[in-house]
């Protein structure tokens, strides 16, 4: 059980929470949900002991462990992958250590003693089958057995993530603090990790953008809004709406106290002059001012949650054939990706790739802004080339290029900029009031528009390439990892932006929800060939047995 007593966290004068009292139980699984910037990382810190309240308490029984997944992925580059697997398990890894250092010289008495000791200990720890237990995680979550012996150093970032994913889950934590755990994670292991999570027994409290998973692992939501911490019972689906209920009902609420308000102000009009109804308009005076507390009290306080206006627009519709990829090879040293490819796109296809991490869906997207004209150095910087066949862009086509890593996708040239300059840069004969409209309708309002590019969050990169997207004009988007950093709000209004955008659109998302939502076809990748259905991504799943990649 965690207990907050009191709890207040500031981030400079902006009020994240003040004053909350609650308490997280054992055996809840906590979806923790906000706006970017509302304080869920942060209290997620301060839960950790990594991060210290402005004022009150948090109270853990010290007998429970937490576990607490870090976002350092270069801290054990020079450890064995399995070895940084059951690290997870301090006392057993310590034991483990020591017992090793200790054979390495003479076995006294008194070394013989200690050995002993630590022995009990590793049984205790089940560090008999520590390996295997360590391995199986790490299967799950979708490295290869021949890699588990391995360095860190060999992994690509996404990898690292899983191994230290697979550290938190091996040290069978009491407490269990996962801060968007399904980044960098393919649908398969998405779903392996929902699975795992269900049958967890401790308290858990996450943090995910992705409705899907946490409509699938989550039995209450803790919702950072209004400067407090407000627990519903039920899954994201079951929060929202029970949150609309509540903000509806406090609607009727204050609603009704404003006639009160007025019914009594007429009341004191009409009556206060005369002697007779001078002591009742002097009580209802009093009830005004009560009544008037009661609706400033409930307006004080405004939501964190804003929802950003996306909409994506062009000049030209580009012509009926808008890519052909024919024969197209492609590889990295040994490592073929793909061999005589061969893919067609359509004017108004809103196409999902997916398939798992590795099999080259951030490298078809590259290949296909690669053969793209007009493009700017960032954009090109990121592009990849055939090693033999021919890609061909349609007729009027005008491409647009989100890349997956936000904070290099904004280039070197950022650096020194604000978010304003920064944007402005990519077309200097558009009005100033255009740009800034642009930024205030993706949340970037007054001096927010003024924040050096180097200060911006993971969420407010996003925002901002997305706004690199709406001024370019384009009327073919292809999008690898849009969601990642989003908010949930702002996903919404992504996914809202694009329905409504009658261009091309093709986007990698591991965000099932966001996928369901657009997708009109599906391209599967698979070692050594493609699968390409039309239809949505339901379809999709319903052509595959209805269970393919859900839970």
């Amino acid at each position: 059980m965690i207990v907050l007593e009191k709890l207040t966290k500031r981030f400079g004068p902006k009020i994240l929470f003040e004053n909350v009292s609650m308490q997280f139980d054992p055996g809840k699984r906590y979806g923790l949900v906000g706006a970017n910037g509302a304080g869920k990382s942060t209290l997620i810190k301060v839960l950790a002991g990594e991060d210290d309240s402005d004022t009150g308490s948090i109270s853990i029984p010290g007998s429970m462990r937490l576990g607490v997944l870090r976002q350092n992925h270069f801290a054990y580059d020079k450890e064995r992958i399995v070895d940084a697997v059951m690290m997870g398990n301090k006392p057993l890894w310590d034991a483990l250590a020591e017992k090793e250092r200790l054979l390495e010289g003479e076995v006294t008495d008194e070394v013989g003693i200690r050995l002993g000791e630590l022995e009990g200990t590793i049984a205790e720890e089940d560090g008999y089958t520590a390996e295997s237990e360590a391995s199986e995680l790490l299967a799950g979550l979708g490295i290869p057995a021949e890699n588990h012996y391995e360095p860190m150093s060999t992994l690509a970032s996404g990898y690292k993530l899983r191994v230290l994913l697979a550290q938190v889950l091996f040290g069978k934590p009491d407490i269990l603090l996962l801060d968007e755990p399904t980044n960098h994670l393919d649908l398969d292991s998405i779903r392996w990790l929902e699975q795992f999570l269900i049958s967890y027994r401790g308290t858990l409290i996450i943090i995910s953008h992705d409705r899907h998973f946490l409509d699938s692992v989550a039995t209450h939501v803790a919702d950072i809004d209004y400067q407090t911490i407000t627990i519903y019972t039920g899954n994201y689906s079951e929060f929202v709406q029970s949150k609309y209920e509540n903000k509806q009902r406090a609607a009727t609420q204050t609603a009704a106290l404003k006639k009160k308000i007025a019914e009594q102000q007429d009341f004191v009009q009409r009556f206060g002059s005369h002697a007779s109804k001078s002591k009742q308009a002097q009580s209802r005076v009093k009830q005004i001012e009560k009544l008037e507390e009661q609706v400033e009290a409930k307006g004080q306080k405004r939501s964190s949650l804003v929802r950003p206006y996306v909409r994506f627009e062009f000049d030209k519709p580009s012509g009926r054939d808008v890519l052909r990829m024919e024969r197209v090879d492609k590889a990295f040293g040994e490592k073929v990706i793909f061999n005589g490819l061969n893919l067609n796109i359509n004017r108004g296809d809103k196409i999902a790739v997916i398939g798992a991490n590795g099999i080259g869906k951030s490298t078809l997207l590259k290949l296909m802004v690669g053969a793209a004209t007009k493009l700017d150095e960032e954009t090109r910087g990121y592009t990849l080339q055939p090693d033999s066949g021919e890609i061909r862009w349609g007729h009027e086509t005008s491409v647009g290029y989100f890349a997956q890593d936000h904070h290099e996708a904004l280039g070197e040239t950022a650096k020194g900029m604000n978010a304003f300059q920064w944007l402005y840069s990519f077309d200097k004969t558009a009005p100033q009031e255009t740009i800034r409209g642009i930024l205030g309708r993706l949340l970037f309002q007054g001096e927010a528009a003024l924040k050096p590019t180097e200060a911006l969050s993971g969420g407010e990169c996003a925002r901002l390439l997305l706004g690199k997207l709406v001024l370019g004009k384009h009327n073919v988007l292809i999008l690898d990892e849009p969601t990642n950093h989003l908010d949930i709000e702002s996903i919404e209004g992504l996914a809202e932006g694009l329905k409504q955008f009658t261009g091309t659109v093709v986007l990698v998302s591991h965000d099932r929800h966001f996928v369901s939502e657009l997708a009109t076809r599906v391209i599967e990748l698979k070692p050594g060939k493609i699968n390409d259905y039309s239809g949505t991504y339901e379809e999709f799943l319903e052509r595959q047995g209805g269970d393919y990649l859900r839970t």
